[in-house]
């Protein structure tokens, strides 16, 4: 399995002890090469949950396994071995804003890099072509040599995307990948996220506020509210009624549609 969870809870380290924990009692298995989804309101734990699968987290109890292996047993140089197989794409990626374009999606390949390779990157991408490449594919190959201080959110956002082709990750961890994405552009992200992971036989977790795109998109769906598991079904399995639960008396409802509807529907971030 490339993740175990067994009755695993989470919680912030800046949290006070009264505070509920992020993650709590979770149970989750997710195979080698498997797409799935995680969806639900604000502040339901999505983005905690894929930081802890990243090893960002330390459980505070249960059982959790990367690859067959307890992170937090390792050592701490056996344990960067292991965060160097995962790739985790934020929401807002972490982009220094006076870099050039080139050398901030090169900076995927950092983990295995040495640290004069790391320092030689910085002053001359040592490989321009590969970088232009993964920027062409998210429709950024004109952005090369641009400042990301000069990119809109959007395009900060599929650049963040573009470091993830260039990754060697066996796991891709990605947050709100198109949250500020109009729909052409989150369909043609979701597709190339999609056809990566499957093509290099990766496992790929993404959570989503659009349900009605991770309804028409992924084959699993795992539905998170106050830091537990709602559901955790294939979404032939997942109905309106359970959705409407997954999100009862939040301020803004998602639209559920059936998951072979046409996604043009969507309107892009309507669902918290």
């Amino acid at each position: 399995m490339t993740f175990k969870l067994e009755k695993l809870t989470v919680r912030h380290l800046a949290a006070a002890q009264h505070v509920a924990p992020a993650l709590v009692d979770l149970d989750l298995v997710i195979a080698p090469g498997e797409q799935l989804a995680l969806i639900g309101p604000s502040g339901a734990g999505k983005t905690t949950l894929l930081a802890t699968l990243a090893c960002a987290h330390r459980p505070a109890q249960g059982q959790f396994s990367i690859f067959g292996n307890d992170p937090w047993t390792l050592s701490q140089a056996e344990r960067h071995r292991l965060r160097a197989r995962l790739f985790l794409a934020p929401q807002t990626p972490p982009l220094p804003p006076r870099q050039r374009v080139v050398t901030a999606v090169l900076a995927a390949r950092l983990p295995h890099m040495n640290l004069w390779q790391a320092f030689a990157s910085l002053v001359r991408p040592s490989d321009p072509d590969a970088a232009h490449a993964a920027l062409a594919r998210f429709g950024l190959g004109d952005k090369l040599y641009a400042r990301v201080d000069r990119l809109s959110g959007g395009e900060r956002q599929r650049c963040g995307l573009a470091r993830l082709l260039l990754s060697r990750a066996e796991a891709l961890l990605v947050d709100e990948p198109i949250s500020a994405l109009d729909p052409a552009l989150a369909q043609h992200t979701l597709a190339t996220l999609q056809q990566e992971a499957a093509e290099r036989k990766a496992t790929l977790v993404c959570s989503l506020h659009q349900v009605e795109m991770a309804r028409a998109h992924f084959p699993r769906l795992v539905g998170l509210r106050a830091g537990r598991i709602v559901f955790d079904a294939p979404r032939e399995q997942v109905t309106d009624a359970m959705i409407a639960a997954l999100y009862e008396n939040e301020s803004v409802q998602p639209h559920p549609q059936h998951p072979h509807e046409a996604p043009e529907r969507i309107a892009v971030g309507a669902c918290f």
